[in-house]
């Protein structure tokens, strides 16, 4: 090879590496610092599904999705801006951007962590059928043949399908109001809900003579991540792991499910 040809080629190769470099340098999560630089982050929380999210007498969201997700905010430094979400929009406004973390009740499961991140869990979730006192259910075959509402695309519609019989006509709705008002209004027999929301809606409708009947599955809250914005999700691991052993996560569950978090897994 000439020596020009030589210096061509060590050319082309020192220019090659130089590109790859910046192409990796371009790529360079900046998610953290780009929340730092705006000093806000937008945290998509629910407001219609109490005792995690809902609208305060003050007209305030509260709950503890909320107080979580303020927590980030605070011990971050920025400003919180809090965004409404539902059951089926809440994983699209993430990917979408309208959101840099979700807070709403999040449950982790394989098709979801495709798509998404998961940080530590910070809250518990008992998912659970409740129906008439006067209709006894033993086990998820008693359930055949009868009426359930369930929220669309959750983790406790997923579980009905592998755990219920087929003939249990199972209804579907769009979001969490449009499922509990379908049970209260007995348009359904059967709910399957998070307990603590149950709990929350039967104590508000005493009328409506209703109990817990089945456990569907233990499934913790976790803080939903885009993919790849690995700075940012070690940093709100590191907040939320620090919320667990100083004891604030722990009042969250206290104060809004009246019971203590437990042991949640990481």
């Amino acid at each position: 090879m000439s020596l020009h040809r030589r210096a061509f080629t060590a050319a082309a190769l020192a220019a090659t590496t130089l590109g790859l470099s910046c192409g990796a340098w371009a790529q360079e999560d900046t998610s953290l610092q780009r929340v730092l630089d705006k000093k806000s982050i937008a945290l998509g929380i629910p407001t219609d599904y109490p005792p995690y999210g809902f609208m305060g007498p003050d007209f305030k969201p509260t709950g503890v999705d909320v107080a979580t997700a303020q927590l980030i905010a605070d011990k971050l430094g920025v400003k919180a801006d809090l965004v409404p979400v539902s059951t089926p929009n809440r994983i699209p406004y993430l990917q979408s951007k309208k959101v840099d973390l979700i807070v709403s009740s999040l449950g982790k499961n394989a098709e979801r962590e495709k798509v998404i991140d998961f940080t530590t869990s910070y809250a518990p979730f008992f998912q659970a059928v409740f129906g008439p006192k006067n209709i006894a259910i033993k086990s998820f075959d008693d359930l055949a043949d009868k009426t359930l509402a369930v929220t669309r695309g959750t983790i406790q519609d997923d579980a009905l399908v592998q755990l219920a019989p087929k003939s249990l006509k199972i209804q579907r709705f769009e979001d969490d109001n449009a499922t509990m008002a379908a049970f209260m209004s007995q348009q359904t027999q059967f709910v399957a809900v998070g307990a603590a929301v149950a709990a929350a809606a039967l104590q508000k409708n005493p009328k409506v003579q209703a109990e817990y009947k089945l456990l569907i599955k233990d499934s913790p809250n976790y803080v939903g991540v885009r993919k790849g914005e690995t700075a940012l999700l070690n940093k709100v691991n590191e907040i939320l792991r620090t919320a667990k052993k100083d004891g604030t996560l722990n009042s969250y569950s206290q104060k809004w499910l009246g019971r203590d978090m437990g042991n949640l897994p990481d």
